[in-house]
């Protein structure tokens, strides 16, 4: 059987030559794709004025190709998608209902709607259309826009949108970008530069993105490519290891903008257990967050701090919303989140061995590798809590929020916030110990890419912020009329 092929597409050229085999991460398949080495002089843009065909585009010229991309984003009739899906069920970290459930939404972040808020609510559409005047107190008239930058984007694979985000980022801010594709998904970003290329070859967005797969840490490779000369700004998603190999590249002319680990948590407040039905409503949205992406995710929640109390009768009403929980995430659309596809061996011995000690917690579920919910009973996490993973979760209870505070730090991404009204208390103490991100619970996974990320704005670091200053003596005081003064 032949292996399959991921291409390497150059500004609007697809290439199969010099192909080599790699495999995907996990073990699961392994595909040809052209040795990157040989295409070494060609991936990068070079000439920064080659950035200039995309100035004759307006804003609505490139809302214009993004709703004509869009309609061709359908898995049913795009030969591509329907590849790249495909194959995508054996590379990915989830199951394949998942993986198809996210190629059918692709689509829909193409919306002319959906782009403009996410511009208009970040950069600001004017600054990317033209220089936006303002006067300054001293006279001097002032001229800010934001250009395009040549840049690099390793993007991660544990959700197939980061590809088309990454796209549509690029096309918005009139950038030149190469993506490296990653290993669990090598096959997203391909397939959706393939059909620009089917669509319009010789449009200027389609002729600044490039897709390539090499492997991470190719150190010979990675030295001639990261270099200021050939890239203004890399875009890192990634783990600890990836994160510290980037930056020894960083050098003055060439920016890091990490988008790096993070873990994520929630927060249950007592008025929960006022009634049988807010427990329920609660463990509904909290089995969303576990859930969502089988918890591959840095939003997703993993250590859940639950102001049930300590005493016996706290423990008790723990102990049911944590049957609540796992009850509703078994019963979470396929789409959504599914038993996992390889329950993780160490951390099921893990889960297996805290059975054994009831007296300080109690496992609800997990014995078929389908997830876990185990609730602690002291207010501590588990020894492992930085391993949670594959929809296992862990309930801490506490009596006083206080006590939450202290497990928040800089690596904190995102706070699912349980009743609405507990979040008026939490929302200014939060982000002071290190929270990035707070969200009604069960909202974790619906990320908002008109919103900050990581506490910072990505699209705005993304882009080339220039000023022009205009001044005159007759309007500002001049520097060379400054009176002299004797020494």
């Amino acid at each position: 059987m032949s292996l399959p092929i991921a291409p390497m597409v150059i500004r609007g050229n697809v290439i199969t030559d010099n192909l080599i085999e790699v495999g995907g991460r996990g073990g699961d398949l392994t595909f040809l794709t052209p040795d990157a080495h040989r295409y070494l002089d060609k991936l990068p843009l070079g000439n920064p004025a080659r950035l200039a065909d995309l100035y004759a585009l307006s804003f609505a010229d490139i809302l214009d190709y993004a709703e004509a991309l869009g309609e061709r984003l359908d898995l049913a009739t795009n030969p591509h998608l329907h590849q790249a899906c495909e194959l995508s069920y054996r590379t990915a970290p989830v199951t394949p209902t998942m993986v198809k459930g996210s190629y059918l939404g692709l689509r829909n972040m193409l919306s002319r709607a959906a782009i403009t808020e996410a511009v208009e609510s970040t950069v600001g559409i004017k600054h990317l259309e033209g220089w936006v005047k303002q006067r300054l107190i001293d006279g001097t008239e002032l001229e800010v826009r934001c250009f395009g930058a040549r840049t690099l984007h390793i993007v991660a694979g544990n959700a197939t949108s980061l590809s088309l985000l990454t796209i549509i980022r690029n096309m918005v801010l009139r950038s030149d970008a190469i993506i490296k594709a990653p290993s669990n998904d090598p096959f997203t970003a391909l397939a959706i530069a393939r059909t620009m290329i089917d669509m319009a070859p010789d449009h200027p967005l389609t002729r600044h993105l490039s897709v390539a797969y090499w492997k991470g840490g190719d150190t010979a490779f990675e030295e001639r490519l990261y270099q200021p000369q050939n890239l203004e700004k890399i875009v890192a998603w990634g783990g600890y290891a990836s994160m510290k190999h980037v930056t020894r590249y960083i050098q003055p002319g060439l920016e890091l903008i990490s988008l790096d680990p993070k873990r994520s948590a929630s927060i249950i407040g007592r008025d929960t257990f006022e009634s049988d039905a807010s427990m329920r409503e609660a463990a509904l949205r909290l089995a969303s967050d576990i859930g969502a992406l089988n918890q591959k995710g840095c939003v997703c929640a993993r250590v859940v701090y639950v102001q049930s109390g300590t005493d016996a009768e706290g423990l008790a009403r723990l102990n049911r919303l944590g049957q609540y929980v796992y009850e509703a995430m078994l019963g979470l659309p396929n789409t959504l989140s599914t038993a996992p596809k390889r329950y993780d061996p160490a951390l099921k011995a893990e889960v297996d061995a805290l059975r054994l000690d009831d007296d300080w917690y109690k496992v609800i579920g997990g014995k078929d590798g389908e997830g876990a919910i185990i609730c602690s009973q002291l207010p501590e996490p588990v020894a492992f809590a930085a391993s949670l993973d594959d929809r296992t979760a862990n309930l801490v209870p506490v009596d006083s929020l206080d006590e939450v505070m202290a497990a928040v730090d800089a690596y904190t991404q995102t706070v699912g916030i349980y009743p609405e009204s507990l979040k008026d208390e939490l929302k200014d103490r939060l982000p002071l110990y290190g929270a990035q991100r707070i969200v009604s619970l069960g909202y974790a996974a619906a990320m908002k890419w008109a919103a900050p990320q990581d506490a910072i704005e990505p699209l705005r670091r993304m882009g080339k912020w220039i000023s022009n200053q205009i001044a005159t003596p007759e309007t500002s005081a001049a520097p060379w009329m400054r009176p002299s003064i004797e020494a």
